[in-house]
């Protein structure tokens, strides 16, 4: 197991699948996670920041995997036209045009 240094930005900031769901929906990044969801894609998902295990909890690093969760939520609002902020919307859904 390699260890990173800690520089002047502070260390790893671990927080189990439950919280890190809880800070996806609580900082706006998605509508909705669970932890069941953010398993899955730690188990298929290649791009998915290191996951380590502390006792029973699977945890990973914030700092990490906060800029995942922003880009996998960009993605899927590119997929489902409920994800895209309704500010660039206009009434019907379809993006406003300049």
């Amino acid at each position: 197991m390699e260890f990173d240094v800690i520089d002047s930005k502070g260390g790893p900031e671990l927080v189990t699948f439950r919280e890190a769901a809880r800070r996806v929906v609580e900082e706006g990044i998605a509508p909705s996670m669970s932890h069941q969801r953010i398993s899955q894609l730690a188990k298929e998902d290649q791009a998915f920041p290191p996951v380590q295990r502390i006792g029973r909890s699977n945890v990973v690093d914030w700092i990490v995997a906060k800029p995942y969760f922003v880009a996998h939520a960009q993605r899927a609002a590119t997929r489902d036209s409920r994800r895209r902020n309704v500010s660039t919307e206009d009434h019907d859904g379809a993006p406003e045009r300049e």
